[in-house]
């Protein structure tokens, strides 16, 4: 497994998960969860049967089960959300699918940071940094998008909950725009 170092400031440590809590919106880091990106063509069926789900086929779309979480974010590429404690379980069953089924397994649960998102403005304070129609994405998908210039997963939890996965080296920026954007809708509220 990866070490996982943040870039956070102090002033935004990972350990002091709010980002930014206004009347709009309230902006916080998640708690760290293991990443696994695959890369995989054809059947996938020797696949599911080693992660026990069944992986969407359909970018943006997302299952989740047996406590992995997996979206597909191109025609053969998926990020798996897993227990930290369970990376290496999940590594070595997709190692030993490699012999008939070559593929690609990264573990990069160092490489980001999830921002949860949440509140009665939350869509609104996405559309600050992000070309995609916010509306669009329906509750239960996720999707590779832009904010603010920098790629990131957008994931829809529900009609006003938003999970965003940030290249680490882009939260010390993104999470000043969040907190910023959240300022400025809760003051259009007053």
């Amino acid at each position: 497994m990866s070490k996982h170092i943040s870039s956070l400031a102090p002033s935004v440590a990972a350990d002091a998960s709010i980002v930014a809590e206004t009347s709009a919106a309230r902006v916080a880091v998640s708690p760290l969860t293991g990443r696994i990106s695959l890369r995989a063509r054809g059947d996938l069926a020797a696949f599911d049967a080693a992660l026990g789900i069944a992986l969407p086929t359909r970018i943006g779309a997302r299952v989740g089960a047996t406590g992995i979480e997996a979206v597909c974010l191109g025609p053969d590429e998926w990020t798996l959300l897993v227990p930290l404690d369970r990376i290496g379980q999940v590594e070595d069953a997709l190692a030993a699918l490699y012999p008939a089924r070559p593929h690609a397994v990264t573990e990069i649960t160092g490489r980001e940071v999830t921002f949860a998102i949440e509140g009665p403005r939350a869509a609104d304070l996405l559309t600050i940094g992000c070309p995609r129609d916010i509306a669009a994405i329906p509750v239960g998908e996720a999707r590779r998008t832009l904010f603010d210039g920098a790629t990131v997963v957008l994931w829809r939890d529900a009609a006003d909950r938003f999970r965003m996965d940030v290249w680490n080296s882009f939260v010390p920026f993104l999470a000043s725009t969040l907190e910023t954007g959240c300022k400025e809708l809760a003051a259009e509220a007053v």
